[in-house]
């Protein structure tokens, strides 16, 4: 069977300039890839093919032997410039090649991760989501999770079978070599997939694993001060280790829900609070609402006006391990009534009828402007 163009491998014209080849090729990798694709033969193989392609169009002295001799400049052991053995004796296993694909393929999970020998490989971590409310922030809760993790296989005491011994075709590495022409990579052992041992007569329950996925129910302990975004590590409660390995962690991401009357920033508490025209006018008492459950009563001086806000010390949220508080401030919002009886009409019509304009200045004052700038205009 022909070989194929290695131009065409890449997805490029024969002019092609040496960026242009090494973004397809980068482009290609990934999308075939034997981590994105696992256990895929013919993605595989395509693999190796760009790899190869790859190897002699990024030369330009091996690229130039392409163009005019093709395949027949490195068939028989030819490097394309008069003999020798693959490209000039160069072996590219150990020359940092490989490199490319750990930079490549990083954040696949796959060729960028590190192999162990050691059978007993340590469970991934597992993420959890918690929505509590900003009582609940402000007093510190407890609560029961129930969490999709692997567990220790009961049948085999997590141990995946018998006994766990030393893979034959990698020797325990982990990795085995495979040559493709006269590329060279290294890749998980497909025997004992990384870990560098198998299990002898692999348990039914669990397929050699160790560990089956099972939903189980932890309660944990949120404290008080916590804020959207806060972490929490609890440790071992992961995913559990193959064959008898340390488990991992379970991380508590925390969400706090709005509340219906406070805004929270930080550890400081906002919220705005009606109040009768009468006792803003007047001034007197009022009971401001706290996360405590308790009132706190504020005296509020005669004449107050809309939008007036007080600081009240120390009535905020709680701060994360600490002993103190934050503070609480509260918006006074003015509110003039409405549904008036005739009585109240009648009233009020007394009051406008004996109202000053010291009684009203802003008013006052706003109408002052407007008359100078009617005196202006018509003048």
């Amino acid at each position: 069977m022909a070989k194929k163009d290695y131009y065409d491998m890449l997805g490029v014209s024969k002019d092609a300039t040496a960026s242009e080849i090494k973004r397809a090729f980068r482009q290609k990798a990934k999308e075939c890839h034997p981590d994105v694709h696992p256990g895929d033969a013919a993605a595989e193989v395509q693999f190796k093919e760009i790899n190869e392609a790859y190897e002699v169009l990024k030369d330009e002295q091996k690229r130039a032997a392409y163009d005019r001799y093709g395949h027949a400049a490195f068939a028989n052991g030819n490097n394309g410039f008069g003999g020798g053995a693959g490209f000039g004796g160069f072996d590219f296993a150990g020359s940092g090649f490989e490199n490319i694909f750990e930079e490549m393929f990083r954040g696949f999970g796959g060729a960028s991760r590190s192999h162990t020998t050691d059978a007993n490989t340590r469970g991934a971590d597992v993420r959890y989501d918690v929505s509590i409310t900003l009582q609940e922030a402000f007093e510190g809760v407890k609560k029961s999770i129930v969490v999709n993790t692997t567990v220790p296989c009961e049948d085999c005491g997590g141990k995946g079978g018998k006994s766990v011994e030393t893979c034959p075709t990698c020797g325990g590495m982990g990795r085995v070599r495979q040559r493709q022409g006269f590329f060279i990579m290294d890749t998980d052992c497909p025997d004992c997939h990384g870990t560098g041992k198998t299990v002898k007569d692999p348990c039914s329950a669990c397929k050699g694993q160790g560990c089956i996925r099972k939903k189980r129910t932890l309660e944990i302990s949120i404290p008080k001060g916590v804020e959207t975004g806060v972490r929490m590590r609890l440790s071992g409660e992961g995913d559990a280790g193959m064959h008898g390995g340390p488990a991992g962690d379970l991380y508590v991401f925390v969400t706090v829900k709005k509340h219906s009357i406070f805004d929270r920033e930080g550890t400081d508490l906002y919220c705005e609070m009606p109040v009768p025209m009468t006792t803003a006018a007047l001034g007197g008492k009022v009971a401001v609402p706290t996360m405590t459950g308790k009132a706190e009563e504020v005296e509020i001086k005669a004449g107050m006006q809309s939008g007036t806000q007080i600081k009240i010390k120390g009535k905020g949220m709680p701060r994360l391990k600490s002993d103190s508080y934050g503070d609480m401030y509260v918006t006074f919002r003015v509110e003039t009534p409405t549904h008036l009886s005739a009585k109240q009409k009648e009233l009020l019509q007394q009051f406008a009828a004996e109202s000053k304009d010291t009684n009203q200045e802003a008013c006052s004052d706003f109408l002052c402007q407007i008359k100078k700038i009617w005196n202006d205009f018509t003048s």
